[in-house]
């Protein structure tokens, strides 16, 4: 089979996946992958690890964290974008990357990252999820809107 993505240095933000091949409007692209860990273990190793906001946890519907950050695969180099161009679809206790617009060669594709805090997000919060993305819509954080 052939690779359709690939990891390399990203314009928007550090490392990013970038398609090999054109990608199609519903074409699963990855699957998100990691230990399957409890959201207390997540909130736990996170501290310990002394980063502020940068993680590879992806929750899931039932409060379980994906840890890509362990035995994860290239799924965790996707990079934020508030015009995403791809989703992530839950199933059971995995998680599928698909292309919710086409993609050519060469493109990244990006996740909103919606992300949601445990507590209001007071300035503090917010400064640790600033993200410019550079799309026309950019909400300038990877929050999810009412959090922002």
């Amino acid at each position: 089979m052939q690779r359709r993505v690939v990891v390399r240095r990203s314009p928007v933000h550090g490392r990013g996946v970038f398609a090999l091949q054109a990608l199609e409007p519903g074409e699963r692209i990855l699957e998100y992958k990691g230990d399957l860990i409890r959201w207390q273990t997540a909130v736990r190793q996170h501290r310990k690890s002394g980063v502020s906001g940068h993680t590879y946890f992806f929750g899931l519907s039932d409060g379980r964290v994906i840890d890509g950050g362990q035995r994860g695969n290239s799924a965790r180099w996707l990079n934020h974008s508030c015009d995403a161009n791809c989703e992530a679809i839950e199933i059971d206790d995995r998680v599928f990357i698909h292309a919710s617009v086409a993609i050519a060669p060469g493109d990244e594709p990006f996740l909103d990252y919606q992300l949601v805090t445990d507590e209001p997000a007071d300035d503090e919060t917010r400064q640790c999820y600033v993200y410019r993305c550079g799309s026309p819509g950019c909400r300038g954080t990877m929050l999810v809107a009412g959090e922002a």
